[in-house]
């Protein structure tokens, strides 16, 4: 009997935590305001960034894996170098109050496309980049989000035989608007 007991109050607890556990799907978009610390002077640049995302939340806590397609880069003299990265960031949300949320977390990317003025230098970047991401957020109850991040480089972006001197780092300020196409719990 004290098994069967046991049993049932385990059983009730693992499904009581599955219903605090929310799912979700969506897709999100946005600006970025990028620029690349180089040893040159070197200004921001605006374009967008896109893609999807899933929600895994607990109670406080959420973890939020996403797949984006970036634009970034800098401008060097008043010329444009524009770079475009596949990222995969993922987040850690810790929620305080009404769908407000702290974020945080690594993020890694892989290099699509580089230009300077026009020119394809892509072979002289290295293919990948490794970022660390900090932002805020706000989870609204109908499926809306919001996002604000600061992305700091951790990896040098320049190759070995660059064609800029120096080391190459992205520095990408984000906000962005999701949608929760799918939702699953609470």
């Amino acid at each position: 009997m004290k098994k069967l007991l046991v049993l049932v109050l385990v059983l009730s607890s693992v499904g009581a935590s599955y219903a605090q556990v929310q799912v979700a799907l969506g897709i999100k978009a946005g600006a970025n305001i990028s620029k690349i610390d180089a040893d040159v002077s070197t200004d921001n640049i605006t374009s967008i960034h896109g893609g999807a995302f899933a929600l895994f939340k607990l109670t406080k806590i959420g973890i939020q894996p996403e797949v984006l397609f970036s634009q970034q880069g800098t401008k060097v003299d008043d010329v444009d170098f524009k770079t475009a990265y596949m990222t995969i960031p993922v987040m850690v949300k810790l929620y305080l109050i009404g769908g407000l949320n702290l974020q945080a977390g690594p993020q890694f990317g892989f290099l699509t496309k580089a230009e300077f003025d026009g020119d394809n230098i892509k072979d002289s970047l290295k293919g990948s980049d490794i970022s660390a991401n900090v932002g805020l957020g706000w989870d609204l109850p109908f499926g809306l989000t919001l996002d604000a991040r600061y992305n700091i480089g951790l990896s040098d972006i320049g190759d070995d035989d660059n064609v800029f001197e120096g080391s190459l780092k992205s520095r990408v300020i984000q906000v962005s608007v999701g949608y929760k196409i799918f939702k699953l719990g609470k």
